[in-house]
């Protein structure tokens, strides 16, 4: 009994401490949304909070399901072998019911789009992991493909070193969340810092950049909106990305 407390226990400082990482992957992965949209781009801005906001309350209730899932488990364990059959034939009604609704949810209404508009360009998804370096590894996996050996690492520098010579170009799209002022020039630097050395989420400024490092056009794709093509005028292929609003926690 002793041995079974203490690994219930574990169980919940394992999920807690998981939780407060991800709450800061999605705060990291906000902020970055938010240096993307310039300060006077008032609509884009409101509905980056909206998103903000939304991105927020998903993770909120899923943490929430988490807890008592493992509330649930824990009391599982604790009751006899009839309510123990009992309760999981009721678990497993809920699990069939989460899934009859989630055929017309969000995530699966995305993924439907997304298969047909990948479909009749003869294109197919890899999955790429969403850790805050996704954008840089699909750039890397594509380039692989073209036997480019740049690595993400590599990709990471290069961005951050084009944007600290280029601070005109890229400083005045950056503003402070706290003040909504445009970037001092240490801020900017710790921008470009946070770019090599953690994993915060790249956006619209650094896919620019990677595109005028590579010379070649980045396109993207989503469920709900025409494909955006950044930097066009390059002739090379364009490396295309797709992004997934509802697929994971944290986009």
């Amino acid at each position: 009994m002793e041995a079974d407390l203490t690994e219930e226990l574990e169980e919940k400082e394992q999920l807690v401490r998981r939780h407060s990482k991800e709450k800061k992957e999605l705060q990291a992965k906000i902020q970055g949304m938010k240096n993307a949209v310039p300060k006077n781009d008032k609509k884009r801005r409101k509905q980056l909070t909206e998103d903000a906001a939304k991105l927020e309350k998903e993770m909120e209730q899923k943490h929430g399901e988490e807890l008592e899932q493992l509330k649930l488990t824990s009391k599982e364990n604790k009751i006899d072998c009839v309510g123990k059959a009992a309760l999981e034939n009721e678990q497993e009604e809920r699990i069939a019911e989460a899934e009859i609704e989630n055929l017309s949810g969000a995530r699966h209404v995305e993924s439907e789009k997304l298969a047909q508009i990948l479909a009749a360009r003869q294109l197919e998804i890899k999955q790429i992991p969403s850790d805050g370096h996704c954008m840089y590894r699909a750039i890397e996996n594509q380039l692989k493909e073209q036997d480019d050996t740049l690595t993400v690492v590599a990709l990471k520098c290069q961005t951050a070193g084009y944007m600290q010579s280029h601070v005109e170009d890229f400083l005045p799209f950056l503003t402070n969340p706290n003040t909504e002022d445009m970037y001092t020039p240490e801020e900017f630097g710790k921008y470009c810092d946070d770019i090599v050395n953690t994993a915060a989420w790249g956006g619209q400024l650094e896919l620019r950049t990677l595109s005028h490092i590579l010379q070649t056009p980045i396109e993207i794709i989503q469920a709900d909106s025409p494909p955006i093509v950044v930097d066009e005028e390059y002739p090379k292929k364009p490396l295309i990305l797709v992004y997934m609003t509802h697929a994971y926690g944290l986009g």
